[in-house]
């Protein structure tokens, strides 16, 4: 029954986290672990691939139970694994290991008593996507290990190996070509900043840092992903990867909240509650790019990966609430301020754009936060770079409306900050000074 409820829980973490990492070259530390299955790392294979698989520092809970068929390693794929996970509960089998399902890589009956590692080298001719998993069949036993696993694809016509997974292995160029259409698009924004510099607010030159980031962002990533490719380790470019992420992602959260707030557009100062949304948005940032870097660096079926995929997703969906409030409030001032201050027609022009922003920024967060991730998990693993392509391209169309309409423009009513909000602005802020006095 353990065994049974062990790889019921693997089962409904398994489409969870299939879309966090690229089974490069990775090392992965087992301590005191019972489970009756470890998995590891997921990887496309074509008819030329190949695992190699080095186990060192074996130990057991146990020490007189010893290496025996209970325990090896294993591959699988998806739609084999819920078929397995039928046997089990027919008992038509009792150790997922000796399913005839699964291709079996190394089991530990091959270890003699006194041996503590061993390396094998296991080749893949069925093109499809297996995951490499460790079975415990011994109820009690905890097992501590170092396991180092390679898996790669070797192409005969060039005589070359990839170690991207199969649907991945187009990504370098593909975020190569989103990185050239972001550094077109930051020159024609500097460009429009540039003509119509007499219109242009702090907000604009906000906008340019994003557009910088998340380019710099996407060269990082390609670099990332080219030197994965090709040798199986990132090379230190995951790191830079990792700092523009985490820049690019709290500054688009903040400009949605600052557009959002109608900074500059509306009024050229921010109210209290509107400064607490920066506050929660940004720390909420912070943790979840951290629950992506662990989740990436420990794969993604680590001891503790489930946890962190959670805590990651409740972050994400945290902040693009968070980041809706303030839209609203400037919808509900608009709405307010178009039937009492006489200037109904502005007020409606500008109303008009905040909605559209707000069903924008709906349909942005919705997108890549539902529609990708169930396109990735329907997809066809040949073709997992798709979903990274919608992605790209649904979030380089939110930037183009984003810039569009709220580019620099002489006379644009949606900018227009007339003597009466100035005054009331400083005003307001001569206010909040006397009651922070």
């Amino acid at each position: 029954m353990a065994a049974l409820y062990n790889s019921s829980l693997f089962t409904s973490t398994f489409l969870l986290l299939i879309a966090t990492a690229f089974a490069e070259i990775r090392s992965t530390q087992i301590r005191s672990d019972s489970r009756s299955t470890i998995p590891f790392d997921e990887f496309g294979y074509t008819h030329f691939g190949r695992l190699n698989l080095t186990v060192t520092d074996i130990s057991f809970s146990n020490p007189k139970s010893g290496p025996g068929s209970q325990l090896g390693f294993f591959l699988v794929t998806r739609e084999a694994w819920q078929r397995v996970l039928d046997q089990l509960q027919d008992v038509e089998i009792r150790c997922t290991l000796h399913s005839d399902l699964v291709k079996r890589v190394f089991v530990f009956d091959q270890l003699q008593p006194s041996d503590r590692r061993f390396t094998t080298s296991f080749s893949v001719s069925d093109a499809n996507q297996f995951t490499l998993v460790f079975a415990n069949c011994m109820p009690n036993l905890a097992v501590s290990m170092s396991v180092h696993s390679v898996m790669y694809n070797y192409n005969p016509k060039n005589g070359q190996f990839d170690f991207l997974s199969a649907g991945k292995t187009a990504l370098p160029a593909i975020y190569f070509l989103f990185f050239v259409i972001y550094v077109l698009f930051g020159g024609l924004w500097v460009y429009a900043l540039y003509r119509k510099r007499l219109s242009v607010y702090g907000i604009h030159f906000f906008m340019l840092a994003v557009v910088i980031l998340k380019a710099l962002n996407l060269l990082c990533e390609a670099e990332d992903k080219s030197y994965i490719k090709k040798t199986g380790t990132a090379h230190g470019w995951d790191v830079l990867f990792y700092i523009f992420s985490f820049l690019k992602g709290i500054s688009l959260f903040t400009l949605i909240v600052l557009i959002g707030t109608g900074w500059s557009f509306l009024k050229p100062y921010l109210q209290d509650k509107e400064k607490k949304v920066l506050m929660i948005v940004i720390p909420l940032q912070v943790v979840a790019n951290l629950a992506q870097v662990v989740i990436d660096e420990t794969g993604p079926f680590g001891e503790n990966s489930y946890t962190w995929k959670q805590v990651f997703l409740l972050v994400d969906i945290v902040c693009c609430c968070a980041v809706l409030f303030p839209i609203v409030w400037s919808i509900k001032n608009l709405r307010e301020a178009a039937k009492t201050d006489g200037k109904a027609a502005v007020n409606l022009m500008k109303l008009t754009l905040f909605r559209q922003y707000y069903v924008v920024v709906i349909c942005y967060i919705y997108f890549t936060r539902v529609v990708v991730y169930a396109l990735e998990t329907i997809t066809s693993y040949r073709y997992q770079w798709t979903s990274v392509v919608a992605a790209e391209a649904a979030t380089l169309a939110f930037y183009v409306f984003t810039g569009y309409n709220f580019r620099p423009k002489a006379h644009n009513p949606y900018f227009a900050i007339d003597d009466e909000e100035e005054e009331a602005a400083s005003e307001a802020l001569k206010l909040e000074d006397e009651f922070e006095l």
